[in-house]
């Protein structure tokens, strides 16, 4: 067993040696405690662990085939290590998203990746950005300027989330307007955001359409770039990527392109 431990992000949640003990035995209890919130190739539970501190923990299925080996020999590293340091980059960056607090990797005899999980806190008041529809019309506003505002500075950082869809990004609202958090973040691309990276990965965003376009708006802005060209650009790719994904899949909601 392979255990990566940040003291660092244990300790802001007030835990000692009894719950950096309690995150140490994870990998032994996993199957037979813990809530399950996410049954499928990956499994994901929350963990009620010393001082009532609630733990999110994912855990990769086996890789299979080539990927084994490209993983196990350090060719790409695995998605749970990814996300474990792309944590720490995002939160050094003022971007918010769960702190990774350890990081496990079963091996083999022959060194070869089994399991691994990835210990998170369990976030609590927050909502995925699909449940945007339940806050009603008045809020679309809000929530648009917000996102704008939280996209602009994640990519200015100079970080590309590479599957920024609804489901991958939390909001709450605040004194303040509203607070937002990403999430699922082994898929990210490091480096300088140009405007159409930027504005292509708003395309997965669904909802009404001046909803859309006031996130992108707002984006342009906060960018120094042409707002009409760039909702012409970003308008495009959206309707393009949900085209696409609706001859492959079924569309259980209602898109305005």
């Amino acid at each position: 067993m392979r255990i990566t431990l940040s003291s660092e992000a244990i300790r802001t949640l007030g835990g000692g040696k009894a719950l950096t003990d309690y995150i140490a035995s994870i990998p032994r209890i996993f199957d037979s405690e813990g809530e399950m919130v996410y049954d499928s190739r990956n499994r994901i539970k929350v963990f009620n662990a010393p001082n009532g501190v609630l733990l999110n923990v994912k855990r990769y299925h086996v890789p299979t085939h080539l990927n084994r080996l490209i993983y196990s020999w350090g060719i790409r590293k695995p998605k749970g290590k990814r996300a474990f340091e792309y944590a720490a980059m995002l939160l050094a960056a003022g971007i918010d998203t769960p702190a990774g607090l350890a990081y496990f990797e079963e091996r083999n005899a022959w060194g070869l990746l089994g399991y691994s999980y990835l210990v998170t806190p369990h976030l609590t008041g927050r909502r995925m950005l699909y449940e945007m529809v339940e806050t009603g019309e008045h809020d679309y506003a809000g929530i648009a300027a917000g996102l704008a505002d939280f996209t602009a500075r994640m990519h200015e950082a100079g970080f590309l989330h590479l599957d920024y869809s609804p489901g991958n990004i939390l909001w709450s609202p605040t004194v303040e307007g509203y607070s937002f958090s990403v999430i699922d973040i082994n898929r990210m691309r490091i480096g300088p955001v140009s405007m159409h990276d930027g504005l292509r990965n708003l395309r997965r965003l669904w909802g009404p359409k001046h909803f859309f376009t006031a996130i992108v708006h707002r984006y342009a802005v906060l960018r120094g770039f042409d707002p009409a060209v760039s909702k012409q650009f970003a308008l495009a790719q959206r309707a393009r990527f949900w085209k696409r994904y609706g001859r492959r899949h079924d569309i259980s909601f209602q898109l305005d392109l």
